[in-house]
């Protein structure tokens, strides 16, 4: 995102934008990569609730949240577009707040990966990882991505 300190994040995480939906897509290439045709869009707040109930010492993945929301509102998947913006105004939003911190650091990219869109970028994430006792590994040689190692051994169940 650019701009972030011009932006009223907590204003975003409150608009629904029509949201909770449920929309039908008929693109076969979408319908057979997510599994369905049935299309789930949470609101930005639902997506800050859920990464709140994350506690200390475990993670979550984005594919975990937008899979949790798909089941609960009987989707096959969760829109992979809306997730990954509205995860990162919750952790804009959370770090405009002084009170009701969200504790977006713990939500994890595929594959364990760290999210360089979260404030302070990479180096932020990672510390706050590092200190809640969890490894980050690096990976790469030109592209260089940064991960939580066994992450799996970490993951919250919703």
């Amino acid at each position: 995102m650019a701009n972030e300190q011009n932006k009223d994040f907590n204003a975003m995480l409150h608009n629904n934008k029509d949201m909770p939906k449920v929309q039908i897509i008929t693109d076969k290439k979408s319908i057979e990569k997510y599994g369905g045709e049935l299309m789930y869009f949470a609101p930005p707040i639902d997506y800050d609730r859920v990464m709140k109930t994350v506690p200390l010492g475990k993670v979550i993945t984005v594919g975990q949240i937008r899979d949790y929301f798909a089941k609960a509102n009987n989707a096959d998947f969760t829109d992979p577009i809306t997730a990954g913006i509205f995860i990162s105004i919750a952790a804009w939003a959370s770090e405009q707040r002084k009170d009701d911190k969200t504790p977006y650091w713990r939500t994890l990219k595929a594959n364990g990966e760290l999210n360089p869109k979260y404030p302070g970028g990479i180096e932020a994430q990672k510390e706050k990882l590092e200190a809640e006792g969890h490894i980050v590994i690096r990976r790469g040689k030109s592209n260089m991505r940064y991960y939580v190692h066994n992450y799996r051994d970490s993951l919250y169940k919703l």
